[in-house]
């Protein structure tokens, strides 16, 4: 089994078009897990409902997933609106880059 780490490292090669820093340093990965099937759960949100890459992160992760961690059999994003992602969540870098604090 892949640790929640190792996933989120796989996921943090996915890059948000929009401000150019990966879905792991924005914040918007809650959690992930694997289980002894190799099924992968990724539970992340989005910086908005009205994302228009919506459907496209969510793909982009599940592949990220797949192509990273060779024996997952199953990757899939249970996408979810609570917490309600805002920019404190994203790491320092992200926060001075965006101009934020």
């Amino acid at each position: 089994m892949y640790s929640k780490e190792e996933i989120f490292k796989a996921v943090s090669t996915v890059i948000d078009p929009e401000v150019g820093f990966n879905l792991v340093e924005m914040g918007l990965i809650y959690d992930a897990s694997c289980n002894e099937k190799m099924e992968v759960v990724v539970t992340m949100t989005l910086s908005t409902k009205a994302c228009p890459l919506h459907q496209l992160i969510v793909q982009w992760v599940e592949e990220a997933v797949l192509r990273e961690l060779p024996k997952v059999q199953i990757a899939k994003v249970d996408l979810v609106w609570e917490p309600a992602w805002n920019i404190s969540m994203a790491n320092e870098n992200v926060k001075q880059q965006l101009g934020s604090f």
